[in-house]
């Protein structure tokens, strides 16, 4: 079940932060992929956010730059996929700024579960995983109706209402992240499942608050309060 986009109610004008985060990490990434092995190496050490070394107050800039560091294209493909998905209804409902204090918060707190599931450890952790899961934790208590376009593969394309899919989606990564509390599965797994567990919980929270103070245009709320489908479901 792969997303490939959104019915997008509720979108407004351009979602500019959405487009230059992901220009950024793009950029970012265009940069190491320039590198040789050892620099890659190198680069992803020192803007990588290593938990060993936060606990002891140190390179604490780590906690922002490792969320625009991605360790390879399937990688920072699928994080930026989800991001121009679901980050410019977000944007367009917070405003601009507040959208960009949002995200990097969620990514602040995706980080910190990360650290607190994996104390002690010196494998750098980089990737926009947590920040985006914060978007999506949003987008979930925003936007539930929503349809969500998926593939699935041989089966073809179909739409799912957002609560399902994304639903579905944290299901898959508790179940996941209970697993990689084994010593064993967090090595060789290589994915932070609490980061992202983390950055969609600060999503949900977060973006509960701040759409107390940015409520829904009427016309909008009107328009994707429910949907019917094609065949006549209502969501």
């Amino acid at each position: 079940m792969f997303p490939i986009g959104d019915d997008n109610h509720g979108a407004r004008g351009l979602p500019v932060i959405t487009w230059s985060l992901i220009a950024l990490n793009v950029l970012v990434f265009l940069y190491q992929s320039m590198l040789p092995l050892e620099g890659l190496r190198d680069f992803i050490f020192m803007y990588g956010s290593i938990p060993a070394e936060i606990e002891q107050g140190q390179d604490l800039y780590t906690l922002l730059t490792s969320m625009f560091v991605h360790g390879g294209f399937a990688h920072i493909f699928g994080n930026m996929l989800f991001l121009w998905i679901f980050g410019d209804n977000i944007e367009q409902r917070f405003g601009p700024g507040l959208y960009l204090a949002f995200y990097l918060g969620s990514g602040l707190a995706a980080t910190g579960a990360h650290i607190l599931t994996n104390s002690g450890s010196t494998v750098p952790s980089v990737g926009a995983s947590g920040a985006i899961s914060g978007v999506m934790g949003a987008y979930v208590l925003l936007y539930p109706t929503n349809r969500v376009w998926v593939w699935f593969g041989y089966f073809g394309i179909t739409h799912v209402p957002a609560f399902f899919f994304l639903g579905f989606w944290f299901v898959l990564q508790f179940i996941n992240g209970l697993a990689a509390l084994s010593v064993q599965t967090a090595q060789s797994s290589g994915v932070a499942f609490w980061a992202h567990i983390g950055g969609f919980v600060a999503g949900l929270a977060i973006g509960g608050v701040l759409a107390l103070f940015r409520p829904e245009p009427e016309r909008v709320r009107r328009k994707s309060g429910s949907w019917r489908d094609d065949e006549g479901w209502l969501w």
